[in-house]
């Protein structure tokens, strides 16, 4: 199975995710979730595989959901997962999909949880923070 990684290029923890992936020695397929979205049966089938509802995959920041009130409890998940699938940029990122598991990678080092080879060494992210390498396993 191939890793895979649902990427925004414009969000500087979906970069570093996927810096991350290449550092270890992967080149994930990448899908650009704005220009080609998810399937809804998709969209579930990550959060399931996540452990997580809509509630937690929904992004906040830089979205309508101010606007759309999505904070209200009166939304179910199937009608949030109808907001997700009309504003792809409500879902957050980037989710990464590997061999071992599928996660929200927030923060980017989250990436490392689910790596065939997480010893990455020392990695910098964009903003100058330092990811410490991890011990071998």
């Amino acid at each position: 199975m191939a890793i895979a990684i649902y990427h925004n290029p414009a969000c500087g923890t979906s970069r570093n995710s996927l810096a991350m992936i290449r550092q270890s020695g992967e080149e994930p397929d990448i899908i650009e979730y704005l220009k080609t979205p998810p399937s809804r049966e998709t969209l579930a089938d990550l959060m399931q595989r996540m452990g997580i509802g809509p509630r937690e995959l929904v992004r906040q920041k830089g979205t309508p959901y101010a606007d759309l009130d999505l904070g209200n409890f009166k939304w179910t998940d199937d009608q949030l997962i109808d907001f997700m699938m009309q504003h792809s940029i409500l879902i957050n990122r980037p989710i990464v999909v590997t061999p071992l598991g599928v996660k929200l990678c927030r923060p980017s080092e989250a990436v490392l949880d689910i790596l065939p080879n997480p010893n990455i060494g020392s990695f910098t992210k964009e903003d100058g923070e330092v990811v410490p390498a991890r011990e071998k396993v």
